[in-house]
């Protein structure tokens, strides 16, 4: 099922979204798109991302694979739902998107075993880890500037239950900007998998639910700019579609 997050008439309503693709409200009327604000599908907790979790992407950047995975903290502040504005700073080099799959956690655990990590999970959507590169020197660097910026972290529309993704390691991953195709990847292509980010990360913090975990992006990352639209989309959840603005 694809859960939906929304703003109308000054409230927030937590709706679903039928086969059909329309937006239901809580008594399962339809709601037109147009009338509402696509807010983050969670308020998550914690976000931890990946970096270089794709050996094609550690290649586009000149950069070592990872022995272990490289991880970040995403802050609140970048939040925002599907169609809202990414915001562009001025007198930045290079901006770019990157598609990633986010997974949900469901409830509480410490030290999982990757065995039964995916009891852990209640489900996925699609986060676009926009990232300013003038500020990345190496991975070992905290990018909290370059993936820090108000409006950086659109995720959405909707997220999906986990059961809705018959194989969550075979999953395609795109991203267009402008209706060119500039990225595309597969999960299958991780270097570390979900059970094993699980783990790994469970191992020095508590997991509790509402915790996302975006797992990394592949390579095919380009500049972006002002006036482009970015829409990601992965495979059984959907599209996720972004306009930037300029800062002004």
């Amino acid at each position: 099922m694809k859960h939906a997050r929304y703003m109308q008439n000054g409230r927030v309503h937590y709706g679903t979204v039928s086969e059909e693709g329309v937006l239901l409200d809580e008594k399962g009327a339809a709601v037109s798109e147009q009338v509402v604000t696509w807010l983050t599908p969670i308020e998550p907790r914690n976000v931890v991302g990946l970096a270089l979790n794709y050996a094609d992407h550690a290649d586009e950047l000149k950069l070592d694979i990872p022995k272990e995975p490289v991880l970040f903290l995403k802050a609140p502040n970048t939040f925002i739902g599907h169609r809202q504005a990414v915001v562009a700073p001025t007198g930045i080099e290079y901006m770019h998107y990157e598609v990633e799959l986010a997974v949900i956690i469901g409830r509480a655990g410490r030290n999982i075993d990757r065995r039964n990590a995916m009891e852990y999970v209640s489900g996925y959507t699609i986060a676009n880890d926009v990232t300013i590169r003038d500020f990345v020197g190496n991975m070992y660097r905290p990018p909290i500037r370059a993936k820090g910026f108000d409006t950086f972290g659109p995720m959405g529309p909707w997220w999906v239950d986990r059961d809705d993704i018959p194989n969550v390691s075979n999953v395609g991953l795109r991203t267009y900007v402008n209706g060119e195709l500039r990225q595309e990847g597969n999960t299958r292509d991780l270097i570390f998998d979900i059970p094993y980010l699980i783990e790994f990360i469970s191992s020095f913090m508590t997991l509790q639910p509402n915790d996302m975990i975006w797992t990394g992006t592949p390579k095919g990352v380009s500049h972006v700019y002002p006036g482009d639209i970015m829409r990601l989309t992965i495979d059984h959840i959907g599209s996720l579609e972004n306009p930037i603005v300029t800062e002004s």
